[in-house]
């Protein structure tokens, strides 16, 4: 175990929806489980991961909420100050964030609406769309960042070592399916105005999501 908390804990244990329950309901499927098709930790492990997703999504997104950003939104502007620019085509949004383009396309209409972002024409090509990050979108970003910071993305029950621990193991996963090629692990092409460390840092975030980038957290837009 690594060290617990990290100092944090009644600053990121967000109350939402706790069930409180005598039992955990997880464990008693796995033994139920076990009783009528013979033991897999696979069952259990997902059943744990899915429900983990629900907690920290509704966590995470409770507290964006004071900034009017859920964390699918919160990702795309991050992602947005990652360039040098400020701003990158919508497909290149799609492809960091690992989402389909009509949730990108969403996304930046939410974010547009709220005047966070704009859209211009990308004048490489004068065809394409850029989504470019207001002043107003970086200084909500940078209070929801501190946030976020502040309650360890509502993970302070883990150590920092738990938590690369963690990164590696839901990476294999990735990695088995398909997410990005592991031999070869950052994407070194520069985006529109962006620098390679732009980019690293693009691909990081995106890996682990500001945290966790994954599909299922940037679909809620």
């Amino acid at each position: 175990m690594g060290e617990p908390g990290r100092g944090r804990a009644t600053v990121a244990c967000v109350a939402t929806d706790q069930l409180n329950l005598p039992f955990d309901p997880i464990e008693r499927a796995a033994e139920t489980w076990r009783t009528r098709f013979g033991p897999s930790s696979a069952m259990a492990a997902v059943t744990s991961i899915m429900r983990a997703h629900q907690i920290l999504l509704s966590q995470l997104d409770t507290l964006l909420k004071p900034y009017d950003l859920t964390f699918a939104r919160y990702e795309a502007l991050v992602l947005l100050t990652f360039s040098r620019a400020g701003a990158l085509p919508l497909s290149r949004i799609g492809e960091r964030l690992m989402v389909h383009p009509t949730s990108v396309t969403n996304t930046v209409d939410r974010l547009e609406r709220a005047g966070l972002v704009r859209r211009r024409r990308n004048p490489r090509d004068g065809r394409g769309v850029l989504a470019e990050i207001t002043d107003h979108g970086r200084e909500v970003v940078a209070r929801a960042t501190e946030a976020l910071m502040g309650a360890d993305f509502a993970m302070p029950m883990y150590g920092e070592a738990e938590l690369e621990q963690l990164f590696g193991l839901l990476r294999t996963l990735r990695v088995a399916a398909g997410d990005f090629a592991a031999e070869h692990g950052v994407d070194h092409g520069a985006d529109h105005g962006a620098d390679h460390n732009a980019d690293r840092r693009a691909d990081h975030r995106a890996g682990r999501g500001t945290g966790c980038a994954a599909p299922g957290l940037a679909n809620k837009y």
